[in-house]
């Protein structure tokens, strides 16, 4: 008998055997995803409210940093909107800086698997049937644009570095005797953020081979391989970190915009 013969017939979408709740892990993803799509955007959009210096702080929404052109005292090009963007266009600073921490996402190898799933229902989830009869991979265009995922881990780097001053940044308060190192509430924010996003972009699959992974024998190069492991250690909570970091680099832009707005108001601990 042909070995053709021998296999099961395809799934119909959603059929499974399963007798757990398959449905709800992609149904929280879809609507996690959804809800900070939705808000990112609108925040990005904006261009006001992105940052807080009204009490001597010196915060800056991560979605607006670094700031190239802007409203702030730290734009590096102007206080005003670029004179080559598009004057039928609104300019946000966000519009410059956003593209790239959203590639560096959308090309993770652990959100490609969360929002195939969620979205695309790429399978729906393991052992559950999906709408579609044939599978193409990331050969074709445009999924082939996920090889591009290391390339956005080197510039993602660099932000981690510009996060962190940030957050460094805001531990310094001026009053009417000049500048002061303190905490409040929002260093604290700004602080929390830099170390989660970092303990995700340094747990990257790509980055891990950066280091480590191209090597035949890693006992060849200790170096290498104990910054191997480093990433690996990272590596193996990576989904945990990409949704803490998600939640949290959205809650800072939150934080800053209502405090900014006069709704909140930064607590100094000392």
């Amino acid at each position: 008998m042909p070995y053709a013969d021998t296999l099961p017939a395809q799934r119909k979408f959603g059929q499974t055997t399963r007798p757990d709740a398959w449905w709800i892990q992609p149904l929280l993803v879809f609507l996690g995803f959804s809800a900070f799509i939705v808000y990112s955007t609108w925040a990005g959009v904006q261009g006001t409210n992105y940052f807080l210096d009204a009490q001597g702080q010196d915060y800056l929404s991560p979605f607006y940093s670094p700031e190239l052109w802007g409203r702030t005292g730290h734009s590096l090009f102007g206080a005003t909107q670029p004179s080559w963007w598009p004057a039928f266009i609104k300019f946000s600073p966000a519009f410059l800086i956003m593209w790239i921490p959203a590639g560096f996402r959308f090309t993770c190898y652990y959100y490609r698997g969360a929002y195939y799933k969620a979205f695309w229902a790429d399978p729906i989830n393991c052992a559950v049937g999906e709408p579609r009869k044939t599978f193409l991979g990331e050969r074709y265009f445009p999924l082939i644009i996920q090889n591009v995922h290391r390339y956005f881990l080197y510039l993602a780097l660099i932000f981690i570095v510009l996060l962190s001053h940030d957050a460094w940044r805001g531990l310094w308060f001026t009053d009417a005797t000049g500048k002061h190192f303190g905490v409040a509430v929002g260093s604290l924010v700004l602080i929390i953020n830099a170390v989660l996003l970092a303990s995700y972009t340094l747990g990257c699959h790509s980055l891990r081979h950066l280091v480590g992974g191209f090597l035949d024998s890693k006992s060849k190069a200790p170096t290498c391989a104990k910054a191997y492991s480093c990433v690996g250690c990272l590596n193996k909570r990576h989904m945990m970190y990409a949704w803490f970091s998600l939640f949290w680099v959205g809650f800072t832009d939150l934080y800053i915009r209502l405090c900014s707005l006069g709704i909140w108001h930064d607590v100094r601990l000392f």
